[in-house]
């Protein structure tokens, strides 16, 4: 099995549906996020407030390609915006976009305060980045799935997309 990568906007249940994703496989779950902390010994805020933003997206890029074979990835809600790191993931595995609407990733991530760009923005500068993002997220995954749907449907749709 190739690796399964799941993108999309913060908040659309990429780690949720990993989780669900690699317990009906029986593969393992890497939280790309949770991976970088733990290999640069900080938190997501920390890399933000002391490197900025471009340099987590160079780390995200950097490590992407440390994931283990048959694994499901949760990647952070910007990752394959950045071409090298989609391309890296397209390479190794199945890009599956989580396509939620805006309302219900908002109303998932508003307040968050281990997500700097919820934090340093308002609703409508988020709901911008959302409608940036989505074509990136269409042009750089191989399917996508309508995240508002039932844990099953999903997780059917993923399944029958990697076929």
């Amino acid at each position: 099995m190739r690796n399964i990568y799941l993108c999309g906007f913060m908040g659309c249940g990429k780690s949720f549906m990993g989780q669900k994703l690699s317990e009906k496989l029986g593969c393992t779950l890497v939280d790309l996020d949770a991976y970088i902390e733990e290999k640069e010994g900080m938190t997501i805020p920390e890399i933000f407030e002391k490197f900025g933003e471009p340099h987590f997206r160079r780390l995200e890029e950097k490590y992407i390609r440390e994931m283990p074979i048959n694994s499901i990835v949760a990647t952070g809600g910007g990752a394959v915006i950045n071409p090298v790191t989609a391309e890296t993931a397209r390479n190794t595995g199945n890009v599956v976009f989580l396509d939620a609407d805006f309302e219900l990733c908002y109303s998932r991530i508003k307040g968050d305060t281990h997500r700097p760009l919820v934090m340093k923005n308002t609703k409508e500068q988020l709901k911008e980045l959302f409608d940036k993002r989505r074509e990136i997220y269409l042009k750089h995954s191989d399917f996508s799935v309508n995240s508002n749907l039932s844990e099953t449907e999903i997780l059917d749709m993923i399944l029958e997309g990697i076929k």
